[in-house]
């Protein structure tokens, strides 16, 4: 027989809702197993019990923004820390980008619960998302995500003469951070002092440390894609909404 799990994380699992909204709405009597509706956190189904949200879940899950911005270096991507501001700070009405398509009006209540869906390190630059939607967080920094990110980085060989075609080899497959094989990457030359990197995970300040190790310094780092999402023209410092018709 299928062991049980918990209500909440079920409802993670099929892609309805984070784990804390799911937590938010069976207290609030949205959800129903079966049918009948279930309020007691805890609460535990089958993986074939029908799972269904009341509309009124719906109706606030699609109020909630996702807002990509232009991140500048000496900003964090989470909460401030060691005296560095959040990228948040950034997302106000005047810093919004003026050609945004966006139908989406900007209110402060939209920065309640905007936390960011990865990372971005203070001294690289480029795409971030910061979202309200559990669904967006999960598909970007999910235990099986396989979503693409893309780099363009700027480097400078520590040694006389160019990289070796075996180190750069090495950037694309054969690495190990902190024990573990890295995922097989895709490391090509753009120019003479340009890597892109796309990557498929997201390790603590990986590309930096993937370049140490083969004699690679990094002058600069600028995220240009996740998924389907290209930063394209979007200012440094300034924000926009994440169309209806886009999808990572």
């Amino acid at each position: 027989m299928t062991e049980p799990l918990r209500l909440s994380k079920r409802m993670s699992e099929l892609g309805l809702c984070s784990r804390r909204e799911a937590d938010e709405w069976i207290a609030r009597g949205w959800v129903r197993v079966d049918g009948n509706i279930v309020s007691e956190l805890g609460s535990k189904v089958l993986p074939q019990q029908r799972i269904t949200i009341e509309r009124q879940a719906s109706a606030e899950q699609s109020k909630r923004v996702t807002i990509l911005i232009n991140k500048p270096m000496g900003f964090v991507s989470g909460q401030a820390e060691d005296g560095y501001k959040p990228a948040v700070v950034l997302v106000n009405g005047e810093s919004r980008w003026a050609e945004d398509k966006s139908p989406e009006q900007f209110h402060p209540k939209q920065l309640r619960s905007l936390v960011p869906a990865g990372r971005l390190d203070i001294d690289s630059v480029g795409l971030l998302v910061l979202t309200q939607d559990g669904r967006v967080a999960k598909q970007l920094i999910g235990e099986d995500t396989a979503i693409e990110k893309e780099y363009l980085v700027r480097v400078k060989y520590g040694k006389p003469g160019k990289l070796p075609e075996s180190e750069l080899k090495l950037l694309n497959h054969g690495l190990s951070l902190d024990g573990k094989k890295l995922l097989p990457a895709k490391v090509e030359w753009q120019n003479d002092d340009q890597l892109r990197f796309i990557l498929r995970e997201g390790k603590k300040r990986q590309i930096r440390r993937m370049c140490e190790a083969v004699g690679l310094k990094v002058l600069g780092l600028k995220r240009v894609r996740i998924g389907n999402v290209k930063l394209g023209n979007l200012p440094t410092g300034q924000w926009r909404y994440l169309g209806a018709d886009e999808q990572f």
